[in-house]
């Protein structure tokens, strides 16, 4: 097999980055047969490539990592990366990956070597945007232009392998090619333009045809310029710009087969009570930190300030999520992954998934135990089991008071579905021992 120097550069914050580093292990190609280099500009992302490292590092025999107290200029690092290449008369090809690459095709590497082009990238774009990592045409500037057959060639309308002006964020080159018509020339440096500018005139004026494929589905481009770094765990706000790579993340795998009816995944514990799986176990895990690195829990009595009418009914210890600025978000996840669930559960209802009461409940033996018996102000209620029984606590779970019958095993990811009034009043059964959380919406109030 050829030898392929894989150079990943990370030189911006950049959301998934767990996800990014874990698919350089999913290439199908011989580990033995890469040489990985990895430039890390941000400080951010040290624990990712560390942890990244403890766990791989058997895997790539030679690797070479540049952080961020090396100080290197992304056009010194891209320079440094491909010079190794050029001066290897074994290196074969010279990949090179942008941390907002989204490689989700094992295959990718394989296909490009098959192609046998001097430079060749797969085609990407953002998720339902017309962005991606290839530009059709130049204006006579030098920049950005777009061809007649553009939007036809991103949407797969036209498929095949396209000769074009401008490539970016993930290319594979040919050894060779480096080592002759572009041994003397420098590839990303020249005052005042951008590297990958600069990369792409290279070529150009040395009449090497750059490629871009569209004949297979490589993966996508992830948007970072929202990814606000402040937070504990920001991916988990990223349901608007990277929705893909989120659901991925954050939604329970077995979402989907709510949907094939002859799955049977949803249950009915109770005279319509729904339970179904909705979160995956890193979207609780994400959401209770959250939560408890916020730290202010509510004091569960009735007077609440968070409330439009100071009052709250029926407390519990809660944080709602407009206290981190999750609304928002959440909302979002209403409409996108519950509204269908419940048109499907109870059909001729459209909900509108307004909520104004978002929260994750803390039920603690020696805080709040259990819940009185009521009615929720919503059309209907769901309520996200957030951690596990018997390990993380004892007791807990709902009764429906109306049909006498209890959930006392909540699943972690799963959510229950019930009409919030008249029928269904309900009560929270107390915890026993260590914390119980759960993620309460009250939907169309």
């Amino acid at each position: 097999m050829p030898l392929v120097f894989v150079a990943v550069f990370i030189e911006h914050p950049t959301p998934f980055m767990e996800e990014f580093l874990e698919r350089l292990t999913t290439l199908d190609y011989p580990k033995s047969r890469l040489r990985l280099f990895i430039h890390n500009n941000v400080v951010y992302h040290e624990h990712h490539i560390q942890r990244f490292w403890e766990h791989h590092r058997s895997l790539f025999p030679e690797a070479v990592l540049v952080g961020p107290e090396e100080n290197l200029q992304e056009d010194e690092a891209r320079t440094m990366a491909i010079e190794a290449c050029k001066k290897d008369p074994g290196c074969d090809y010279y990949f090179s990956m942008d941390s907002d690459v989204a490689l989700t095709n094992p295959d990718t590497l394989r296909i490009l070597i098959e192609e046998n082009r001097s430079v060749i990238a797969p085609m990407l774009s953002r998720h339902g945007k017309l962005w991606s990592n290839f530009w059709g045409a130049l204006s006579p500037e030098g920049y950005y232009y777009r061809s007649e057959d553009y939007i036809e060639i991103l949407q797969g309308k036209r498929v095949g392998l396209w000769n074009v002006p401008y490539i970016t964020q993930v290319y594979l080159i040919k050894g060779s090619v480096l080592r002759s018509k572009l041994a003397q020339v420098n590839l990303f440096m020249d005052d005042g333009m951008d590297p990958d500018m600069v990369f792409c005139r290279s070529f150009r004026d040395q009449g090497v045809f750059m490629f871009v494929s569209n004949r297979d589905d490589f993966g996508r481009l992830v948007a970072s310029s929202n990814f606000n770094t402040s937070r504990l765990y920001p991916d988990l706000w990223q349901i608007f710009d990277n929705p893909v790579d989120w659901r991925e993340k954050y939604v329970h795998e077995n979402y989907s087969k709510i949907f094939e009816d002859e799955t049977g995944v949803v249950e009915q514990p109770c005279p319509d009570v729904y339970w179904f799986p909705a979160f995956s176990d890193k979207m609780c895990d994400q959401l209770v930190e959250t939560m408890e690195a916020h730290g202010e829990w509510s004091g569960g009595s009735h007077k609440d300030e968070r409330l439009a009418g100071g009052y709250e009914n029926v407390p519990t210890v809660d944080i709602h999520m407009n206290q981190i600025g999750f609304e928002k978000e959440w909302l979002k996840f209403l409409k996108e992954y519950i509204v269908p669930v419940t048109e499907k559960l109870y059909p001729g209802y459209y909900p509108k998934a307004h909520a104004i009461m978002n929260f994750v409940v803390r039920y603690r033996p020696d805080e709040q135990p259990s819940l009185r018996p009521h009615h929720d102000s919503s059309t209907f209620t769901i309520n996200i089991a957030l951690n596990r029984k018997g390990i993380d606590y004892e007791g807990g779970g709902c009764r429906f008071l109306r049909y006498n019958c209890k959930v006392e095993s909540p699943r972690k990811g799963w959510s229950f579905m019930h009409p919030g009034r008249l029928t269904h009043y309900h009560e929270g059964l107390p915890t026993t021992r260590g914390t119980r959380y759960i993620m309460v919406s009250f939907v169309d109030p």
